[in-house]
């Protein structure tokens, strides 16, 4: 497990290296515990890793004051467990779920039972995110999402993907842009 939370904190650390993370902002994490052990998505899935690999990622973002959500698994339709404070300041509308590890998965199961004042929500929009084993994440990110390439691709056997967010261009060939915002 110590392999485990350094690959899980690299991917963090460059995350929010790679981004424009603020305090205040929102990180949408997915995390198939089944694939970090080296199983199959939605087989396999582990209370104990889910818990390291939330644990671990609570603990980076709390301390720069990023907010994070944990994505549950396909069986919950990937609801979002989140803390009711950024759910009710961004306006998400509450849906009645608790996560379990096979329903919601090991990941979100860890969050519900961590969060001060756990908020389910149906969908959110999240400045970056996280996906540990191809859990799909990108519903919930804001409109445009951007590749964000870290050197940690893998927390155990999990294939890892970050995204960082931006705002839409819009107004053609003739427009300008603030090269602050496109980071």
């Amino acid at each position: 497990m110590t392999d485990i939370i350094k690959e899980t904190t690299a991917v963090a650390e460059q995350l929010l290296e790679g981004s424009s993370l603020k305090a205040g902002d929102l990180v949408i994490i997915g995390c198939s515990t089944s694939e970090v052990t080296g199983g199959i998505i939605g087989k396999n899935s582990s209370p104990e890793t889910g818990e390291i690999i939330f644990g671990t990622l609570y603990g980076f973002f709390t301390k720069h004051g990023i907010y994070i959500a944990a994505q549950c698994c396909e069986h919950l339709n990937r609801a979002v467990i989140l803390e009711t404070e950024i759910a009710e300041k961004r306006g998400y509308e509450r849906v009645n779920v608790v996560p379990f590890p096979k329903a919601g998965g090991s990941f979100a199961t860890a969050a519900y039972k961590t969060f001060k004042a756990p908020f389910a929500a149906e969908s959110i929009k999240a400045n970056a995110g996280i996906d540990i084993g191809g859990t799909l994440i990108g519903m919930h990110l804001m409109t445009v999402a951007v590749p964000l390439r870290i050197d940690q691709r893998t927390i155990g056997a999990a294939n890892v993907v970050c995204a960082r967010t931006r705002p839409k261009l819009i107004g053609g060939e003739r427009a300008h842009y603030d090269e602050q915002l496109m980071k």
